[in-house]
């Protein structure tokens, strides 16, 4: 049963790359994190730049994750020259100094608006505080996270 799993992602791979091929990109390269279940592509083109960055990495992972149930992977999460990887590094930063001023200020703290993915990183990385909480408040894009004493 485990051979299988990485012929999956092997499979992923070598279709992803096959479909990059298409583009005619200037470079190309793509990288699997099975355990994450992360597909990182990284695109050298002048035709993928910040501007059009979000449509792209929409474009993508739509056929991506489209790929994936093909060979039965299961969800992924894609990401482009590491847009997403930053993103979550700046969750993380914001979470962490949201926790700090609700320790010192011994007040909630509102964060802005984020998609559901984001909150549960703040969860996630807030969970280990055992002088806080958190919790999620609003609907649909106003949905954000509040950080709370105990």
């Amino acid at each position: 049963m485990f051979a299988i799993k990485p012929l999956k992602m092997q499979n992923l791979k070598e279709t992803t790359d096959k479909l990059l091929s298409f583009f005619n990109f200037k470079e190309s390269k793509i990288e699997i994190d099975e355990e994450k279940k992360r597909v990182s592509l990284y695109i050298d083109d002048e035709t993928v730049n910040s501007k059009n960055m979000t449509s792209v990495i929409n474009s993508f992972n739509r056929l991506l994750k489209l790929i994936a149930k093909k060979y039965d992977e299961g969800p992924i999460r894609v990401d482009i020259n590491n847009h997403h990887r930053e993103r979550e590094k700046l969750v993380i930063e914001l979470a962490k100094a949201g926790a700090k001023k609700a320790s010192i200020t011994k007040s909630d703290v509102v964060l802005p608006p984020m998609n559901a993915f984001e909150r549960h990183l703040v969860h996630e990385e807030l969970s280990v505080r055992p002088d806080l909480k958190t919790e999620s408040i609003g609907e649909g894009t106003s949905r954000r996270v509040v950080i709370k004493n105990i």
